[in-house]
C-alpha cells in the first residue's frame, strides 16, 4: 500500500499548492492544514480518499467543543474522512486490510517524566496563549490540553490492545503530536517546550506497523525494532513555515509504502 502524507501546511499564511502523488492509494493529512478550514476545499475532489487527523491549529480562536461539531460537518461536506479517536479498516489494492487509528493525541506534558511535568506545562503556556482556544468560556490552557491528551492516550491504549482476530492485517496510527522524543526537532533538543510537541508513546509502538505524525515542522523517517522481530516505522512529512526555512527537504509527492 502506498500513502501520501502531508501536514503542517499552514495554508492560512503559507503559499503552497498541494498536488496528488502519482501512485498513492490514500492521502493522509496529519493536521495543521489551515486554521481557517478554507483550504480543506483543495482536497474535496482529490483522486483518492483523504483521511484527516486535526492539528492543534485547527482549533485556533475557537471553542473546542463547538469546533469539533463544526469541523466534522465541514469534512462531511467535503467528503474528507475525519478520524478522532476512531478506527477505519481500509482494504488496500493488494487485498490487505489496514486498520487506521487516528487522534490528535494532545500533549500530556510527561515526555520527560512526571517530575518534569510542571516545568513542561509552564513552557507550554506560551503555545496555549498563541492558540487562543477556549472551552466553556475559559482558555484551553495546559491543564485542559493535558486532560485531553490523557483521554487520547487512554483511547489509543484500548484500541491498540484490540486483537486483530482476522479483522485487519496491518495497523497504521495517525496522530498530529509526535509519539516519541526521537521525533523532536533537533533545533530545540530536550528543552521543556519540546513536551508541547512530543509524547512518550514509545510503549505503544509494538503491534503498530506505521505511525504517521506531524507538528514538529521537520521530516522524520525511522524504524523501531521490537524483541519479537517486528518493526514500527515512524514518519513525519511536515512542511512548516517558509520564512524559517522549514520546507527545505520537504517532498510533497513522496510515497510511503506499507
Amino acid at each position: 500500500m502506498r500513502l501520501q502524507l502531508l501536514s503542517d501546511l499552514h495554508l492560512e499564511t503559507e503559499s503552497f499548492t498541494p498536488e496528488p502523488a502519482p501512485g498513492a492509494e490514500l492521502l493522509v493529512l496529519a493536521g495543521d492544514i489551515d486554521s481557517r478550514w478554507k483550504a480543506l476545499e483543495l482536497f474535496a475532489h482529490w483522486p483518492v480518499p483523504v483521511l484527516f487527523v486535526a492539528g492543534n491549529h485547527e482549533f485556533d480562536r475557537r471553542d473546542m467543543d463547538a469546533a469539533w461539531t463544526a469541523l466534522r460537518a465541514r469534512c462531511a461536506e467535503l467528503k474528507l474522512r475525519l478520524l478522532e479517536r476512531e478506527r477505519l479498516v481500509w482494504t488496500a489494492a493488494d487485498g490487505r486490510r489496514v486498520r487506521f487509528v487516528g487522534t490528535v493525541r494532545w500533549s500530556d506534558f510527561e515526555v520527560f517524566g512526571a517530575a518534569q511535568r510542571v516545568k513542561a506545562q509552564r513552557a507550554g503556556g506560551y503555545f496555549a496563549r498563541v492558540q487562543q482556544s477556549t472551552r466553556g468560556g475559559a482558555l484551553f490552557d495546559t491543564a485542559a490540553v493535558r486532560e485531553e491528551g490523557l483521554l487520547c492516550r487512554q483511547w489509543l491504549e484500548r484500541e491498540l490492545a484490540e486483537p486483530a482476530q482476522d479483522r485487519w492485517d496491518a495497523t497504521v496510527v495517525v496522530t498530529h503530536f509526535a509519539p516519541s522524543l526521537r521525533s523532536a526537532d533537533p533545533r530545540y533538543g530536550r528543552q521543556a517546550s519540546t513536551a508541547s510537541f512530543c509524547n512518550a508513546d514509545d510503549d505503544l509502538f509494538p503491534g503498530v506497523d506505521l505511525w504517521l505524525h506531524g507538528h514538529v515542522h521537520r521530516r522524520h523517517d525511522y524504524v523501531v525494532e521490537h524483541p519479537d522481530g517486528r518493526r514500527t516505522r515512524v514518519v513525519c512529512q511536515a512542511r512548516g513555515a517558509a520564512d524559517k526555512g522549514e520546507p527545505e527537504g520537504f517532498e510533497p509527492l513522496r510515497l510511503i509504502e506499507l
